[in-house]
């Protein structure tokens, strides 16, 4: 007798994209830890030293959080008006940061005391960074100019003036104190050195600079605008390495982790997009409940940090391993002793694994289709293995039992499966068959459409509403399709043209060579 062949439920199931070790890495961490504060996080900043504080640029205050405790440990309220881009110095000790008043502030992190107050832009300073020797200050402003700030003496040392709109991206090369660079409004990113009175480079984005960071080589640096990240080589004279596009909304912050190898950037389309350096390929994505302002992360990945438009702050930390109990696997196999003169060699006993059938293939290789179906219409299945339930319908209708697994039902049966495809019937993976036994259902019930229960009849009406919708949305986007087909064939067309009429131009003996080459092809 020939073994019952079980129902195949892969074929709908979702496919699950290649688990890579960056996929792996980037797990480890724990659930967010979610704090609230008060307006947008403009910026975070991870102190450099341990136990990596990080700062928190909100309202009117900069908060120094533990990533611990998850706990304010400071709070630098000497603002009057909005706070903008808090930064720690390399050594952790000084916070300096910008504000709607014009001014940049300077404070000791121990004590939180005010140690600087540097006066002299006329407009929001949205971002203020030290120099990697710590010396200095660069300060970048929406009055269009960028400045370099001496710390002892509160003085303004040079100020450039090379944006025609607001300044609202910064970033100080990581190896050298007299280079850092803008990235404006006006679409240009701009490198200056300070030991010159102009930029020493230019380079246009094509797009509103939200963000600039350095790599750790100080070679190159990367812009964020638009939907768009770009890399560029500082040392070939702003030469463009590479364009990046995987957010559909504006990318607002950009970093950099695993000791410079990794870039995180983070977008108003709620995800962060993680890239390998060396390829600038996506390795893996972070999903996020709001839109993405800020972001952050620690020395050795260990606290990731991002401030989202509604005041939240998601906190995640790494997961130790070594805390994690090992896992102990057991093998099912038997072993036994030959005999006392081969010690070393034992015979290997497998143990034979029994194929479990399923309740659903059970009822099916009964010919009990009802039973099957409701096998497959439970809470658990419909909700997280859909899959399955698809595919036990899709065997019903291939055995000719659709109709009579449908027939008869009571209203919490009927319910639950109006229910089901109310839910899956716009899935696109799952719609041709939900449309077919939405039909057959139609077909079975309407003669006795007033004897139904009332919320059978009213899912019977969200049913035909969301068809209605579904077919509206086929109908639009089959316009656009015809849309598109025509924009496509213009553009051959039009280049159709322009090479005829460049061939028209071709001396006599390039057209000869021409029709020569033709010919043998």
């Amino acid at each position: 007798m020939a073994s019952f062949k079980k129902t195949n439920t892969k074929i709908y199931a979702k496919v699950k994209g290649e688990l890579t070790e960056d996929n792996i890495y980037w797990k480890k961490y724990s659930p967010p830890i979610l704090l609230k504060e008060y307006g947008p996080i403009d910026y975070i900043d991870f102190s450099p030293i341990e136990p990596h504080y990080f700062a928190v640029t909100c309202s009117v205050r900069v908060q120094i959080y533990n990533p611990i405790t998850k706990l304010v440990e400071k709070n630098l309220n000497k603002f009057q008006e909005a706070a903008y881009g808090g930064s720690f110095r390399p050594d952790g000790k000084l916070i300096c940061a910008g504000g709607q008043e014009a001014v940049i502030r300077l404070f000791d992190v121990h004590n939180r005391s005010l140690l600087r107050l540097f006066s002299g832009h006329t407009a929001a300073v949205h971002r203020v960074f030290f120099t990697a020797d710590g010396h200095h200050l660069a300060s970048f402003s929406d009055d269009k100019t960028t400045a370099l700030w001496d710390i002892p003496t509160e003085k303004q040392l040079i100020t450039y003036a090379d944006h025609t709109d607001y300044i609202r991206a910064g970033a100080i090369s990581p190896i050298s104190p007299d280079i850092f660079v803008s990235g404006s409004y006006d679409k240009t990113i701009k490198m200056y050195d300070t030991r010159t009175n102009k930029s020493t480079l230019s380079v246009n984005h094509e797009a509103p600079v939200e963000s600039v960071i350095f790599l750790p080589s100080g070679g190159i640096f990367i812009s964020a605008g638009g939907t768009e990240m770009r890399v560029w080589d500082a040392l070939t004279g702003g030469r463009l390495l590479a364009k990046v596009s995987h957010h559909h909304k504006t990318i607002t912050c950009l970093t950099t982790a695993s000791n410079g190898h990794r870039i995180l950037s983070g977008s108003l389309d709620r995800h962060v997009q993680i890239y390998d350096v060396s390829t600038y390929q996506r390795i893996h994505t972070l999903d996020y409940p709001n839109s993405i302002l800020s972001i952050g992360i620690s020395k050795n990945d260990e606290t990731i940090v991002t401030g989202m438009v509604d005041g939240m702050i998601s906190v995640r930390r790494r997961e130790d391993d070594t805390t994690a109990a090992p896992k102990i696997k057991r093998k099912n196999k038997f072993f036994r002793r030959t005999g006392p003169n081969l010690p070393s060699i034992d015979v290997v006993v497998p143990s034979e694994k029994k194929e479990l059938m399923s309740k659903y293939d059970a009822c099916l290789r009964k010919f009990q289709y009802s039973k099957a179906l409701d096998c497959v219409m439970v809470t658990y299945v419909v909700n997280k293995l859909p899959h399955v339930t698809v595919a036990v319908l899709q065997e019903l209708t291939r055995r000719q039992g659709l109709q009579q697994s449908l027939a008869g039902r009571d209203s919490k049966s009927l319910v639950n499966i109006l229910k089901f495809l109310i839910k899956y019937l716009g899935t696109p993976r799952f719609s041709r068959i939900l449309l077919h036994v939405t039909q057959v259902l139609i077909d079975i019930y309407e003669d006795n459409i007033d004897e139904l229960d009332p919320e059978v009849i009213k899912l019977l009406t969200i049913l035909e509403e969301k068809l209605r919708e579904e077919q509206e949305l086929i109908t639009s986007m089959t316009e656009l399709q015809g849309i598109l087909y025509m924009l496509l064939s213009g553009a051959e067309s039009k280049i159709e043209s322009v090479i005829a009429k460049e061939s028209q131009t071709l001396e006599p003996s390039s057209a000869a060579q021409k029709n020569l080459i033709l010919s043998i092809s």
